[in-house]
C-alpha cells in the first residue's frame, strides 16, 4: 500500500466536487490550518470573490481567502484527493483525477452507493484509492453557501482489486489525524466492501422513499407503515451483504433508526436533487447493488421496487 508523502508534516489537500459535503470538509480542514484546494464549477466566482459560507451546528464561518479553480490542470498536485462529486458525474474521473494527484498521493471518494473505487482505481491505480463513508446532514443552499445540520463523521477504509479488506494502514491513520485536527469524528474500517454495504442500510430506504413519497426522514420514521417499509428495506440490504459473506448485526440497523430518529427533520441528497431536477444517483445506490447480489444469486424485491420507481423518476427529471 502506497504511503503519503509528508507524513511528518502537513498535507496538501485537493476538493474534487465543492458542495454539501466537499466543500464543508475542505473549509474545516483548511479552517485547522492545512492547504486545501477547490475545485468548482458554477460557483467559481462565487466562491473566488467571496470565499466559502458554512453555517454549522459547531459554529459558522467563512473561510476566506479560498484556493479556487475551475481548471483541474491549474491546482497543484496534492497529497490527498478528496473526490465529493455526485456519482452521476463520475465518467470525469479518469480526466480530473491524474493531473491533481501526486505520484504518491491516494484519491478519496467521498460518495454514496456501490462501485466508485473501481471507476477512480481504473484511472490511477488500485493502491492510490480509499473510501470514506460520511455520516452526515449537510445541505448547499446557495453559491458556495453550505448549512451543515447534524452528525459528521467519517468511516475511512482502503480500496483494493475486487474489494479485498486491506486492514487499518499508516495512510488512513495520517489522513485521519488530520480530519480530526480539524474537529471531524474518525473511524477506521479494516473492510471497505462491508463498510459501503453498511452506508446503503440507511442510504437505500430513506434516500429511495424520500423521492418516491416525497417526505423528510421524521415523516418516513413517524408514520408505522414506512417504518416498517424502511425496516425492511434494510434486512434486503443486510441480506445483499451476506451475498458477499459480509455479516451486518441487527444492532447495527437498531442504531441507523434511532439515528434516524433523533436527527433534525432532513430532506436527504437524493430528495434534493430530485427537487432541482438534477440527475438522481440511481445506479450507484440501487442499481449496482441490485446487480452485485444478483451476480451472487440473491434478489432484493423491495430494492428492485424502489429502483424502479426511481428510474421512472429520473426520467421525468431531464
Amino acid at each position: 500500500m502506497g504511503e503519503l508523502s509528508q507524513s511528518q508534516g502537513k498535507r496538501r489537500y485537493g476538493i474534487i466536487g465543492t458542495g454539501a459535503i466537499g466543500g464543508f470538509y475542505g473549509a474545516k480542514l483548511q479552517q485547522a490550518g492545512l492547504e486545501v484546494h477547490f475545485l468548482l464549477h458554477r460557483d467559481y466566482d462565487a466562491v473566488r470573490d467571496r470565499g466559502l459560507i458554512v453555517e454549522s451546528v459547531d459554529g459558522d464561518f467563512t473561510l476566506n481567502p479560498v484556493y479556487a479553480y475551475n481548471d483541474v490542470h491549474q491546482m497543484p498536485p496534492c497529497d490527498a484527493v478528496v473526490v465529493a462529486l455526485k456519482t452521476t458525474r463520475n465518467d470525469l474521473l479518469p480526466q480530473l483525477l491524474p493531473p491533481v494527484m501526486k505520484d504518491s498521493g491516494v484519491a478519496i471518494l467521498l460518495q454514496n452507493g456501490l462501485g466508485s473505487e473501481e471507476l477512480a482505481a481504473e484511472a490511477v491505480g488500485s493502491d492510490r484509492v480509499m473510501g470514506g463513508l460520511c455520516f452526515i446532514c449537510s445541505n448547499k443552499v446557495g453559491e458556495g453557501h453550505i448549512r451543515h445540520l447534524d452528525y459528521g463523521y467519517i468511516n475511512f477504509a482502503e480500496y483494493a482489486a475486487n474489494y479485498q479488506p486491506q486492514g487499518i494502514t499508516d495512510r488512513m491513520r495520517h489522513i485521519g489525524e488530520d480530519f480530526k485536527q480539524a474537529g471531524i469524528p474518525v473511524q477506521f474500517s479494516e473492510d471497505l466492501l462491508l463498510a459501503r454495504w453498511k452506508k446503503l442500510v440507511w442510504n437505500i430506504p430513506f434516500n429511495g422513499l424520500s423521492v418516491v413519497l416525497d417526505a423528510k426522514t421524521d415523516a418516513l420514521m413517524g408514520n408505522p407503515h414506512t417504518r416498517t417499509l424502511a425496516e425492511q428495506l434494510m434486512q434486503e440490504v443486510v441480506a445483499g451483504a451476506a451475498a458477499f459473506g459480509r455479516e451486518i448485526p441487527p444492532s447495527f440497523l437498531d442504531s441507523m433508526l434511532d439515528h434516524t430518529v433523533k436527527m433534525k427533520p432532513y430532506l436527504t441528497s437524493m430528495k434534493l436533487d430530485c427537487d432541482r431536477a438534477q440527475p438522481l444517483e440511481v445506479e450507484a445506490i440501487f442499481g449496482n447493488p441490485l446487480r452485485a447480489a444478483a451476480s451472487q444469486g440473491v434478489q432484493l424485491p423491495k430494492i428492485d421496487m424502489l429502483y424502479q420507481q426511481l428510474k421512472f423518476i429520473d426520467a421525468t427529471l431531464g
